[in-house]
């Protein structure tokens, strides 16, 4: 018989975010890698792409790519550690550690970009 998942507990959280962070980075790579190309390519391109980003939302898109980049660090820290580390009850802590961290270093950086 199969086991409950208790979706609830901060851990499954941490899994499923750990998850969606990644997929959003696989995604958003090979639009990056294109743009970057464009510096090659076709600067004036590029430029104009350059100049369309010195919006605010963009800046806005900027901390959330930052925050999961963060995230998705952190998470798999946190993995290797249970894989690796002895584990103990404060799981919990750890990983709203690594959130929160990840939150700080998104926000430090937006508050750099603006």
């Amino acid at each position: 018989m199969r086991a409950a998942i208790n979706r609830a507990h901060p851990l499954w959280v941490a899994f499923l975010i750990h998850r969606l962070s990644g997929l959003t980075l696989a995604l958003f790579l090979p639009v990056h890698f294109w743009v970057m190309a464009q510096a090659l390519i076709n600067p004036a391109r590029f430029d104009a792409f350059a100049a369309a980003t010195s919006v605010n939302a963009a800046k806005v898109a900027e901390f959330g790519l930052v925050f999961l980049l963060a995230v998705h660090m952190f998470g798999g820290l946190r993995l290797m550690a249970m894989e690796f580390l002895p584990w103990s009850g404060p799981q919990k802590t750890l990983a709203a550690g690594a959130a929160a961290l990840s939150f700080l270093i998104a926000t430090l950086f937006f508050m750099q970009a603006i």
